[in-house]
């Protein structure tokens, strides 16, 4: 009789054991979705923020200040307020033109699809990685690896490949999205030959309005221990009344 009693609660344990984890990996499974939602936590339909970027080399170390309004994931602009020599510059996106206002020469400028890979405002983050051309969600084929705990919290850990006819650099993109709040906590970006190029950690999480989100992002090249760019918001908005108006070359001039 022991034995059985035994036995049938080791059954009975593991039946609920495998039940809460098909429960648990069953949630969201599609990974497209679980991007999608992601997206919504992170951005929201309309968004502004003030951040802190801190780009480390192992001689010097400089900041930059910045000011950015978000509207769906087709419209973003970014404002250099500080240092003094970058104060007024600008970075437009709209539709599939993105645009770049130096204030020194008073010049505008499109900048083409094969200058989204390169450094943004000399740091470890790409033009795309700010000002947003590509889209997480339509522009890659998406696989749930599996979840696991990442700095003490479950998460999707998705691979990414960009699809065939997508002007992207990468060769592959992993992406760490915590399961029960949807908040992105990590980004690992590959090359052409699946190296490992960099990483994105996010971290610092804190509550703005009715969401929690990480506050500081760490980019770290790979091959470069010594280097990183650590980019931290002081001040976000989400669902801010923006209209697509705002997001014009114009406008881009005149913001201070």
């Amino acid at each position: 009789m022991r034995l059985d009693f035994v036995s049938t609660k080791l059954v009975l344990f593991a039946l609920a054991a495998s039940l809460t984890l098909s429960a648990h990996a069953g949630h969201g499974q599609d990974p497209a979705e679980i991007i999608d939602r992601m997206e919504s936590v992170m951005r929201g339909d309309s968004q502004y923020a003030e951040m802190t970027m801190q780009i480390v080399r192992p001689r010097y170390e400089r900041e930059v200040s910045l000011r950015s309004w978000l509207l769906g994931r087709d419209h973003s602009l970014i404002l250099i307020t500080a240092p003094a020599r970058d104060e007024g510059t600008a970075f437009l996106m709209r539709g599939s033109d993105i645009w770049n206002y130096d204030p020194r020469i008073d010049r505008t400028t499109r900048l083409p699809s094969s200058m989204m890979a390169q450094s943004w405002m000399g740091s470890d983050f790409t033009n795309d990685d700010l000002v947003r051309d590509s889209d997480p969600v339509t522009d890659y084929e998406h696989e749930l690896l599996h979840i696991e705990e990442y700095e003490g919290l479950d998460a999707y850990v998705i691979e990414m490949i960009p699809r065939p006819d997508t002007p992207i650099v990468w060769g592959k993109v992993k992406l760490w999205i915590a399961v029960d709040e949807y908040t992105q906590l990590r980004i690992e970006n590959y090359d052409q030959r699946d190296r490992l190029v960099n990483t994105m950690k996010l971290d610092e999480i804190e509550q703005f309005g009715d969401r929690r989100v990480p506050t500081r992002i760490t980019v770290i090249p790979a091959d470069k221990e010594d280097e990183r760019t650590i980019l931290t918001y002081q001040e976000i908005e989400f669902d801010v009344d923006l209209d697509e108006g705002f997001f014009s070359r114009a406008n881009m001039q005149r913001l201070r």
